[in-house]
């Protein structure tokens, strides 16, 4: 049975829920899950875990991810993407500065502020927003705090003029961002209507777009018997978390999912990784109520276990 993390190439057209519903055929498995929702429209890197490695999901969707962006000023859509209807233009002739770009580029780094679009899977009184949406209903959207790493203006030039002007970036962010929602905020910094207009999702956590396998790929590897070789370790998926080892008198209390006395990592850390001969046992973090303790939060058993 097939275990570990499989980067994937997204394309567009698909849902990530249609990449996991392919490969389970392909592969001929059902412990398949995919580490955070990429629209159809979108593209990129969207890791697949396999086996075991499906455990390790939430840490995969919780890490930052990198995205390259087309923002386009001059029009904004009911989406905030390119694929929905206008809802506001301005099609006056605008001129901004590479140094204006920045400008608001940088304003927007940091934490900031969020309210999620209506055509999202964000979900308000037990309904997705989009569910809302498609009915033509508008209801109050909760705000939310994200992280921006870092923003890169990747277009070259000193100046971007036109009707509706438009400029690549490259967002470094946190999870629970939403690019488009970025482009938007952009274009009111800059006074204009605005949406984003291509995304690529070039690296998610450890995970990058030159580790990746389309969909045929996947097909080829395994028609070749080679695709086990091209799956990255669930250890990647923990990379963000110190590793500590489980030696001999510790492994089996781990291996029994016991409380224990709380490591010093904890102090510092939210989790900590069990290892054994190089492979991820457990992780471990500070237990809830008992001060002083740690819990096992995921177990991974040892390396022959690859139910």
């Amino acid at each position: 049975m097939l275990e570990g993390i499989l980067p994937l190439w997204k394309e567009k057209g698909m849902t990530s829920h249609d990449c996991v519903f392919r490969l389970r055929k392909i592969l001929g498995m059902k412990r398949i899950g995919h580490t955070g929702t990429l629209d159809p429209d979108v593209e990129g890197v969207l890791p697949i875990c396999l086996g075991r490695a499906t455990k390790a999901a939430e840490y995969v969707t919780d890490m930052g991810k990198t995205y390259e962006a087309v923002v386009s000023i001059g029009r904004a859509t009911e989406t905030e993407d390119s694929s929905g209807a206008t809802v506001e233009e301005n099609l006056e002739p605008k001129c901004f500065t590479v140094s204006e770009i920045q400008a608001v580029l940088q304003s927007l780094t940091g934490e900031i502020t969020q309210i999620p679009p209506m055509y999202s899977a964000v979900k308000v009184n037990g309904k997705r927003l989009y569910e809302y949406a498609r009915l033509g209903q508008s209801v109050e959207r909760p705000s939310r705090t994200v992280r921006i790493r870092e923003i890169e203006l990747l277009s070259g030039g000193q100046m971007f003029e036109g009707t509706e002007v438009e400029f690549r970036i490259r967002v470094v962010c946190g999870k629970g961002t939403y690019i488009r929602t970025l482009a938007v905020q952009i274009g009111e910094k800059l006074g204009y209507p605005a949406h984003m207009s291509s995304l690529v999702r070039t690296a998610s956590g450890p995970f990058k777009a030159e580790d990746c396998l389309t969909l045929s790929d996947v097909e080829q590897e395994r028609d070749r018997g080679t695709l086990e070789a091209a799956l990255l370790p669930v250890e990647q998926a923990l990379s963000e978390f110190p590793q500590v080892l489980a030696d001999d008198l510790l492994l089996p209390k781990i291996l029994n999912g016991q409380v224990l006395p709380a490591h010093p990592l904890l102090s510092e850390h939210p989790r900590i990784v069990y290892c054994n001969g190089g492979r991820a046992v457990a992780v471990y973090r500070r237990h809830p109520e008992k001060n002083g303790l740690m819990k096992p939060e995921k177990m991974f058993g040892m390396a022959e276990d690859k139910r």
